[in-house]
């Protein structure tokens, strides 16, 4: 692929280089940024600092050396863990720093952040992705942001080489809530069509007919084409993990209780998922939940 570039070449901070954060890292750098990386397993950070990045031993150690710190963690522990932890980085930004948090978190977790950046002198954006693996390796994902206009403008050039869209929400939290909507949405999606594969295996047809004509119709979400081979092939390795997808839903169900809302769709996927991940397959790919659903 053609990699895109940023106008102004910038020294900046990248927290978390799992399946996304590595992807989206060796994007930025690849548009001629200086990186400083930091991951708990720094095996994951090597192929970074062969390109130039440079491996800090701890969260503060990226703090000190940057003004713009990105991070991509799995969970709202692990992100407060790596800002406000005993070596977090938040205490060692220079004044007026800004920290894009693209991890998939709780809204209300998020406003919290928002608050004690502030009360610490500092910026925040949240910043989730709409997008797995390959968005994340071709810069094609879509961000959803919450925060400031004026701090969205300066990020705005380093999100244009990671993604090919930028959605300004609104205030902060606002990016984490859309993609909470957009998660439970894909989570409650892939366990209906399961369900669907289920009932029309039962009565004789066959899998590549089911998907042909399902995914193809009116009732196909455009996102299940893109399982199609890994449903049909039963090639579940990991986009997305379902653990992760799990996870997301759980969150959701917490905003959901938070917000006084009810949503018992989304109480049923998130069991499914985590009657998956107890059978093992958390580590795969999140459409391995059919797999759970259709067993062979």
């Amino acid at each position: 692929m053609e990699h895109k570039s940023a106008a102004r070449k910038m020294k900046i901070g990248f927290i978390g280089l799992g399946i996304m954060g590595s992807r989206m890292a060796a994007n930025l750098q690849k548009a001629g940024h200086d990186l400083v990386v930091y991951n708990r397993t720094a095996e994951k950070a090597d192929e970074l600092v062969k390109n130039g990045a440079t491996l800090a031993a701890s969260p503060e150690e990226v703090g000190r050396a940057c003004r713009v710190v990105f991070t991509m963690l799995s969970t709202p522990q692990a992100v407060e863990d790596v800002a406000l932890g005993q070596h977090g980085f938040l205490k060692e930004l220079p004044g007026n720093s800004l920290w894009v948090d693209c991890s998939t978190v709780n809204p209300s977790f998020s406003k919290s952040m928002a608050q004690t950046a502030l009360k610490m002198g500092h910026r925040f954006l949240d910043a989730p992705v709409s997008g797995s693996l390959a968005p994340a390796q071709n810069g094609q994902l879509v961000f959803l942001i919450g925060g400031s206009a004026t701090d969205l403008d300066e990020v705005k050039p380093l999100l244009d080489v990671m993604g090919k869209a930028v959605i300004h929400v609104g205030d902060h939290g606002q990016g984490a809530s859309m993609k909470m909507v957009n998660n439970m949405l894909f989570g409650q999606i892939m366990v209906a069509f399961s369900e669907g594969l289920r009932l029309g295996t039962s009565l004789g047809i066959s899998e590549e007919v089911l998907c042909q004509t399902l995914m193809n119709g009116p009732g196909g979400a455009p996102f299940l084409k893109l399982k199609e081979q890994k449903l049909l092939t039963r090639d579940f390795s990991p986009e997305f993990p379902l653990e992760w997808m799990h996870k997301d839903l759980h969150l959701a169900s917490v905003t959901a209780y938070e917000q006084g809302v009810a949503l018992p769709l989304l109480q049923s996927a998130k069991e499914m998922f985590g009657f998956a991940k107890q059978a093992g397959l958390g580590e795969e790919d999140f459409s391995a939940v059919y797999d759970f659903i259709n067993p062979k």
